[in-house]
């Protein structure tokens, strides 16, 4: 049983058989054609002069998001300057919690507003169906950065809020006080450095975070670029090669990823009970010292810097793995803005305004400790942090594979980046030592491969 919600043809098809209800196949056709006209009636995304073009628009837009935790101060701040450009736009922030599930709802009953942030369960090829273009993907490429994840046959839908690398975040002074002078680079090396801080500080070691439940997403993030070096991973030789979760003799690859979570909660080196986890007071707890380390994006830096005196602390390191030598990071979008394609023209052009101004002006990345998407833009400190160590960003699908990964991901149920199900069994699993992590991957082993041979992706 799928235990992730997805939007595909079936979550369509519902939508569809709702909306269009005794109308019949002429009338959908011409629905679909107005769709375009109305895209054609509209300016480009990349021509859209903020604070020039459309002054005198009125819409009033409403913006689904999961950044709960700064829509009264500073999305708040945001559309004070905004509207000193636009004060006919008025914007209302709607905070989810538990976004990447609620939100698939929201879509599917098609009552979420104008502006939302792109579930990542969503089918490639169903973009369309949700979500206004923004235009041609090689033309948006000259203004912006890491735009493959929500593009579909050269055709951009989300444009990303920022960027992120993927590694560790740790507190720099309970390393020192336990000894560790110089920063691990293999999964042994990282599981030897948190014994050193449990046998030498108070600390906990590496906190999970478990109850968030969506905090432990964050390790199918490593398994990519972190763990091979390469950009062609996750969209060619995940999908083409032969059982790809299992274990590598020079320990690199997803195999190596889970291992670390696998032993450090085996071996004692995570909190005493991982289901009272706190999401909010781990921060206070970070920066305090009290914790060590969580496998966190970049985006977590500047929370945990800003959750008590001690910010100067806070540091950041590559996730554990060392590839013939050398330490990738993988950096990626975080979440992509995208605009509901039946919103009116007004509220769309105000959308377009509003994201533009997002994404070049309102310094968003930066706030959020992210890598800005415009091109040329210099990154924050915290990536000085990385000087030395090749950020990898996953290439595009091969023409004709776009929706392979989601295919073979979702049929498998392994739920990669979707759901926090796989890695939350192989937490539970090490409580208890069975099933064993090389079990575990033998399972995702096989059922990968019986969903690679029904898309045609190996033999």
């Amino acid at each position: 049983m799928k235990v992730w919600k997805r939007i595909g043809a079936v979550g369509l098809a519902v939508v569809m058989g709702v909306s269009l209800a005794g109308c019949g196949g002429a009338k959908a056709t011409a629905t679909q054609a107005a769709k375009e006209e109305k895209a054609d009636e509209l300016p480009k995304f990349t021509d859209l002069k903020v604070g020039e073009d459309y002054k005198d628009i009125k819409a009033d837009l409403r913006f689904i998001t999961h950044k709960t935790d700064i829509i009264d101060t500073v999305f708040q701040d945001y559309i004070k300057e905004f509207q000193k450009m636009y004060p006919g736009v008025t914007i209302t922030y709607e905070g989810i919690t538990s976004y990447a599930d609620d939100i698939i709802t929201r879509l599917t009953t098609g009552d979420w507003g104008d502006i939302c942030m792109v579930p990542t369960q969503i089918d490639k090829n169903e973009l369309k169906n949700y979500f206004l273009p923004f235009g041609d993907i090689t033309e948006l490429e000259k203004k912006y950065v890491m735009l493959n994840n929500y593009s579909y046959k050269n055709v951009v839908y989300g444009i990303p809020s920022m960027g992120n690398v993927q590694g560790i975040v740790y507190n720099k002074k309970v390393f020192t006080d336990a000894g560790i002078t110089e920063l691990p680079k293999t999964p042994d090396d990282f599981l030897a450095a948190l014994q050193k801080i449990k046998d030498n500080t108070d600390a906990i070691p590496m906190y999970t975070n478990f109850a968030a439940n969506w905090t432990m997403t964050a390790w199918d993030a490593y398994i990519t670029g972190s763990a091979t070096g390469d950009p062609d991973f996750a969209n060619t030789e995940l999908l083409h090669s032969k059982n790809p979760f299992e274990k590598r003799a020079d320990m690199t690859g997803p195999y190596a990823v889970y291992y670390v979570l696998y032993e450090a909660v085996k071996r004692g080196l995570t909190e005493e009970d991982p289901t009272t986890t706190d999401w909010e007071g781990s921060k206070g707890m970070m920066n305090s010292g009290k914790i060590a380390t969580m496998a966190l994006g970049s985006w977590s830096v500047v929370q945990m810097q800003g959750a008590g005196d001690h910010g100067d602390d806070i540091g950041y390191m590559p996730f554990p793995i060392t590839v013939n030598g050398k330490q990738y990071v993988s950096a990626a979008p975080d979440y992509n803005y995208g605009i509901n394609v039946n919103s009116s023209q007004d509220n769309q052009i105000a959308s377009m305004l509003y994201i533009k101004w997002l994404t070049e002006k309102s310094k968003f990345a930066y706030d959020q400790g992210g890598i800005p998407i415009c091109v040329g833009e210099k990154y924050p400190d915290v990536y000085k942090m990385f000087d030395g160590i090749e950020l990898v960003i996953d290439n595009p699908a091969p023409e004709g594979e776009e929706t392979l990964y989601n295919d073979i991901n979702n049929d498998s149920e392994v739920g990669l980046n979707v759901s926090p199900d796989g890695v939350s069994k192989i937490l539970e699993a090490a409580t208890t030592g069975s099933p064993t992590l090389d079990e575990i991957m033998a399972d995702w082993n096989a059922r990968w491969t019986a969903s690679q041979k029904k898309f045609g992706a190996i033999q």
